[in-house]
């Protein structure tokens, strides 16, 4: 079969802007808000981590949890409304038990492995966090898959290289980052 050089360019124009009205779909969706909400829990929590000691740690974790949790819940159901159509429910609910069965699972290995300190309990909780994004990006969207691959990279490099600064680099780096992705997405794309 021989294509055109017009018949080329033709298609390659289709290509660009199907990929440009995915972007501006993404968006519009508001799923950035989730990648800051996420980004500010990380950065808050490292740094906590980094530098504050006891138990005050823990609450900062679990107050930004719970409040980036019922955040994203929040966020999640007023974005649903737009969409109201049973397939989107339906993928919904399944992301939902995903997501779930993720975390079952999560804390499966980590009773299994045992780590013996915190930087390795975190880094598993990094990897099934990218684990998942990585999941649900190859099912829903190939453009939402690019972004975990840097972060887990991130992650390794500060865990294996830089353990005297892993909370602050994974702050800084993950959770920054992810802020700035966000807003790259909102103001950009």
């Amino acid at each position: 079969m021989n294509i055109s050089p017009n018949e080329a360019e033709e298609a390659l124009a289709a290509i660009q802007r199907m990929t440009q009205k995915t972007r501006h779909s993404i968006a519009s969706s508001g799923a950035y808000i989730f990648l800051i909400v996420t980004g500010i829990i990380w950065l808050v929590g490292f740094l906590s981590t980094q530098f504050l000691l006891g138990q005050i740690v823990g609450y900062i974790w679990a107050g930004m949890t719970v409040l980036g949790s019922a955040l994203s819940i929040l966020l999640g159901t007023r974005m649903g409304r737009r969409v109201r159509s049973p397939s989107a429910n339906a993928s919904a609910k399944r992301a939902g038990i995903f997501w779930l069965l993720l975390v079952f699972y999560g804390i499966a290995a980590i009773a299994i492995a045992r780590p013996t300190d915190g930087k390795q309990v975190t880094m598993f909780i990094v990897l099934f966090i990218m684990l998942g994004q990585l999941a649900m990006g190859l099912l829903v969207s190939f453009s939402s898959v690019w972004w975990a691959l840097p972060i887990t990279a991130l992650a390794l490099v500060g865990y294996f290289l830089l353990p005297g600064i892993f909370y602050l680099w994974m702050g800084v780096l993950g959770g920054g980052g992810m802020i700035v992705l966000g807003l790259y997405i909102r103001l950009r794309w």
